[in-house]
């Protein structure tokens, strides 16, 4: 499925009951949601691992609607490379945290 698709999905779905619980909540479904997919990285259940995944996407597109993101423009971002340095593969610098 396309990114546009999707969030237009997740809208139809979703959207009148997140423009209702707001961002700032929406934004806390979402951290939830990553630290589900943490805890299901850790384990071995492929299928959870899929389910997380979805999850967070879905939550994260869900963010972006909320505040007039499209998500396949900003996914456009990456199609000459890495923004910065415009390869493929990135050829900046690694940067230990």
């Amino acid at each position: 499925m396309e990114i546009a698709r999707f969030q237009a999905q997740i809208a139809a779905i979703y959207g009148d009951r997140d423009r209702r619980r707001g961002a700032a909540a929406t934004f806390q479904w979402f951290v939830e949601e990553v630290g589900e997919l943490a805890r299901a990285l850790r384990g071995k259940d492929r299928r959870a691992v899929e389910e997380e995944f979805s999850d967070v996407l879905a939550w994260l597109v869900t963010l972006a609607d909320l505040h007039g993101v499209d998500m396949a423009h900003a996914a456009a971002r990456y199609t000459a490379g890495c923004p910065k340095c415009r390869a493929v593969p990135c050829a900046c610098p690694e940067e230990i945290p």
